[in-house]
C-alpha cells in the first residue's frame, strides 16, 4: 500500500487481517503465505486493505471503539528493517497472541526493509525525522471522543522514533492527557538520549515501561557503528550508572534475558503470553513504578 519513500504529509488506511485459530499455528509466530492470497486456515491473509482520508480514519477508529467496546487506542511503531507488510502482520501478531482488548493503531515509517549497513543509517535518518508525523497522530487519536487512554509500544529502532515525538510532545503536556504508558521493546537507542529525553518530560509524563535482553545480538551492530556506545535495549538493569538513572526516573524495567528463544531482539513479540503474564502480576501489585524492590522484573 505504501512505498518505501518518505512524504511529508500522514497517509492513512485500514487493513484486517484474517489469523488461524491457535490450533492450527504456532503461538508468537507469523504463518506468511507462500503465496497470495494464503490459506486463511493456516496463514495470516489480508483480507481488506483500504485508502482513507483522515476524516475516514477517525471514524473507523470510533467504530471499532464502539463495534468491539473499547476506549484504550494502542500505537505500535515498527523498527528497522521492517516493510509496511512486515508491520502489519507483527502488529496483528502482537495483539492477537496478547488478547489485548485495544484499537490498534499502526505507526508506519518508510523504511528500506534491508538489513545491511547502508540500509540501517538510511533508516536511522529517516526514523530521527518521523517523530513530527508520529506526534501528529498522537494528536489525532487523542481527539477521538471514543477514545480514553493511550499506549504507545515502539521496537528498536522505532523507539528512537517515539523519544522524538515524545520530545515534541513535552512543551504542550495538555495534548499528552491521553497518552498514559509508554513500551519500548529492545530499543535502539542511547542510554544517555533517552534518559535526557525522560527527564525533560518532567513529572507529569506517561509510565514508561523497558523491555530488554542483554543478550541482545541485534543490537551489538548499531552499538558497533556509534562508537560503543550502549544501547538501551541491552544494558544491565543493575548496573551503574543504569541502575541510578532509572530509579531517579521512576522507569519500569522487565529483563527478559533469560525467556531464551532464537530471536532475542523480538523476544517479547514471540513469547507474548509470559510477557503480558509479567505485566498483569507487576499491575496487580499496585505500587509505584519508582519502588525499588519491584522496580526490575525478570522473566526466568
Amino acid at each position: 500500500m505504501f512505498s518505501r519513500e518518505a512524504s511529508n504529509e500522514l497517509a492513512f488506511g485500514q487493513v484486517t487481517i484474517s489469523i488461524p485459530s491457535d490450533g492450527s499455528r504456532t503461538v508468537g509466530e507469523i504463518q506468511w503465505p507462500i503465496s497470495p492470497p494464503g490459506d486463511p486456515r493456516k496463514d495470516f491473509v489480508t483480507t481488506s486493505a483500504d485508502y482513507l482520508d483522515r476524516a475516514a480514519f477517525e471514524k473507523a477508529v470510533t467504530t471499532v471503539a464502539r463495534s468491539k467496546h473499547r476506549s484504550k487506542a494502542m500505537i505500535f511503531i515498527h523498527g528497522f528493517n521492517n516493510r509496511f507488510d512486515d508491520a502489519v502482520y507483527r502488529y496483528a501478531q502482537f495483539v492477537q497472541d496478547g488478547g489485548l482488548p485495544v484499537i490498534p493503531v499502526l505507526f508506519s515509517w518508510p523504511s528500506q526493509g534491508a538489513a545491511n549497513l547502508g540500509s540501517y543509517e538510511h533508516d536511522r535518518k529517516v526514523a530521527m525525522q518521523s517523530g513530527v508525523s508520529l506526534a501528529l497522530l498522537l494528536d489525532v487519536v487523542t481527539l477521538n471522543l471514543s477514545v480514553n487512554e493511550i499506549t504507545l509500544v515502539c521496537h528498536s529502532m522505532g523507539c528512537l522514533v517515539t523519544l522524538d515525538a515524545l520530545r515534541v510532545k513535552a512543551p504542550r503536556r495538555g495534548t499528552m492527557s491521553k497518552l498514559k504508558n509508554v513500551a519500548m521493546v529492545a530499543p535502539d537507542v542511547a542510554f544517555d538520549e533517552f534518559i535526557n529525553v525522560v527527564e525533560g518530560m518532567g513529572s507529569r509524563r506517561p509510565r514508561i515501561g523497558l523491555f530488554l535482553s542483554q543478550d541482545d545480538v541485534a543490537l551489538k551492530i548499531p552499538k558497533s557503528i556509534s562508537g560503543g556506545t550502549n544501547r538501551v535495549g541491552d544494558i544491565n538493569p543493575e548496573e551503574e550508572p543504569y541502575r541510578s538513572a532509572i530509579a531517579r526516573q521512576k522507569i519500569l524495567v522487565f529483563d527478559l534475558t533469560h525467556l531464551g528463544g532464537d530471536d532475542s531482539h523480538s523476544r517479547a513479540f514471540d513469547a507474548i503470553n509470559t510477557v503480558m503474564g509479567m505485566l498483569e502480576r507487576r499491575l496487580a501489585q499496585g505500587q509505584q513504578l519508582g519502588e525499588d524492590k519491584s522496580r526490575t522484573v525478570s522473566a526466568k
